[in-house]
């Protein structure tokens, strides 16, 4: 089983999570911004992950610290996890349907960090979430994780299901890049030898 636990301590919050890629889709996720604690549940259902997720920060500042260091602890937590990356299928991509928002997201765990990212979202909150602070979570995610990865929603009326159809997709596309493929197990999904 791929898993990785750490803990991340700054002036501004503190972290503490656990992950297991090979999971059930089980989640304890507690960061004082519900909406936020939602999305990250429905990540881990959807992705099959188990995932623990503790955060305190300075809300009373803004939700930005909070927030930004939840996808920087995310994403250290699947590089730890992922080791060597040998076997792995590397890329995936899914399309999520939200009732009448479409959402596409494509991640490629190359080792390289890159973000584009638009949800059309265009109010101020979803829920109690800071709407903005979506795309700095992911922004987060990709530079700890290192990894390519590209979020669109093609289209929707709710913000709460742009957000919500986004990281559904999310979570299945990063399951299939995750997952091994038992042809490959011992090589790296790469030409250079390295990711």
């Amino acid at each position: 089983m791929r898993s990785a636990k750490l803990e991340r301590k700054t002036k501004e919050t503190q972290i503490q999570g656990e992950l297991r890629i090979e999971g059930k889709g089980r989640y304890d996720v507690s960061t004082g911004i519900r909406f936020f604690d939602h999305m990250l549940e429905l990540f881990a259902r959807h992705g099959g992950f188990d995932l623990k997720l503790k955060a305190t920060g300075d809300l009373d500042v803004d939700q930005h610290h909070t927030v930004e260091d939840c996808g920087i602890v995310l994403g250290q937590l699947f590089r730890l996890a992922l080791g060597d990356k040998k076997g792995i299928n590397r890329a995936g991509y899914f399309v999520m349907p939200m009732d009448e928002t479409l959402a596409v997201v494509a991640v490629d765990l190359s080792g390289r960090p890159a973000l584009v990212y638009q949800d059309l979202v265009k109010v101020r909150f979803v829920g109690d979430l800071q709407a903005e602070l979506v795309h700095d979570f992911f922004d987060g995610f990709v530079s700890n994780c290192g990894a390519n990865l590209h979020v669109k929603v093609l289209y929707g009326r709710s913000s709460h299901h742009k957000i919500e159809s986004v990281f559904k997709c999310f979570a299945r596309a990063l399951k299939f890049a995750c997952s091994k493929d038992r042809r490959l197990k011992d090589e790296l999904p790469s030409t250079k030898g390295l990711l």
